[in-house]
């Protein structure tokens, strides 16, 4: 049987990346997913890829009437949810002397505030039993200068998994964090303004990583799988890191 039949599921940042492949594997283990992304045309291109049991909805996590919006459409058409991933990230490198306030609040509103309010409005409707899984980064677990505001948002994630465990156990809701290391989806393109310098990025990541490469979407769907299904049906308040080996060698 399918590890997902019958399952309802949000995904945040859900058109491209971590969020598009978590998607397409759930869909494939039996869930219908509603995946929530700020362009139009990546969530058009992500139901056509799709073909089914999708349902797109337009929004910035960072706006909480986007929010109340992909909930209201999750009432609609399915009445309850039982999984929650919060993937939606931003990214954008500064140094602790370069960065604005500007850019703080860009980071924060994305990371930190927008997970929140995506998990605070999803309890209504999420069933007892549920799983939350909050894509934060293994950077919350290293020194990396232009990260500066990037690792410490994820690491408001991290602390978000263990506070959350312990709030939701009586209704038997499990929460926990997947922190990816670099993976080859367009968040890399995001941070460079050439295709050289991306690929240059991809090529130092992959040098830096114990596994000499970096990892793939696909990889990283499958550990959102373990952790959303009851494959780690004892694990909650865990953080699972998937990272080539980058914060723990």
């Amino acid at each position: 049987m399918a590890k997902l039949s019958g399952k309802v599921a949000v995904i945040t940042g859900g058109s491209s990346g971590i969020g598009l492949a978590t998607a397409r594997t759930f869909v494939d283990e039996g869930a219908h997913v509603f995946i929530m992304g700020r362009r139009q045309a990546e969530l058009d291109k992500a139901r056509e890829e799709l073909g089914r049991s999708v349902t797109t909805v337009r929004g910035d996590v960072a706006s909480l009437d986007d929010l109340d919006r992909l909930y209201a459409t999750v009432k609609a058409e399915k009445g309850a949810l039982d999984i929650v991933v919060a993937n939606a990230g931003f990214v954008e490198l500064a140094t602790l002397a370069q960065a604005t306030p500007e850019h703080f609040d860009r980071t924060f509103n994305v990371n930190a505030r927008g997970t929140f309010f995506t998990v605070q409005k999803a309890l209504p409707l999420l069933r007892s039993g549920g799983a939350i899984v909050l894509v934060s980064s293994a950077a919350h677990l290293k020194g990396i200068p232009v990260y500066t505001t990037y690792s410490a948002s994820k690491a408001a994630m991290r602390s978000f998994a263990r506070s959350w465990a312990a709030e939701l156990k009586d209704r038997g809701i499990r929460v926990n964090t997947l922190s990816p290391g670099p993976i080859d989806t367009p968040i890399i393109d995001a941070q460079a303004k050439t295709k050289a310098e991306a690929d240059a990025m991809r090529a130092e990541f992959a040098r830096l990583l114990p596994l000499g490469r970096v990892g793939e979407a696909s990889e990283m769907a499958r550990a959102v799988l373990f952790l959303a299904s009851s494959d780690s049906s004892f694990s909650t308040g865990i953080d699972l890191v998937a990272d080539g080996g980058f914060s723990q060698v």
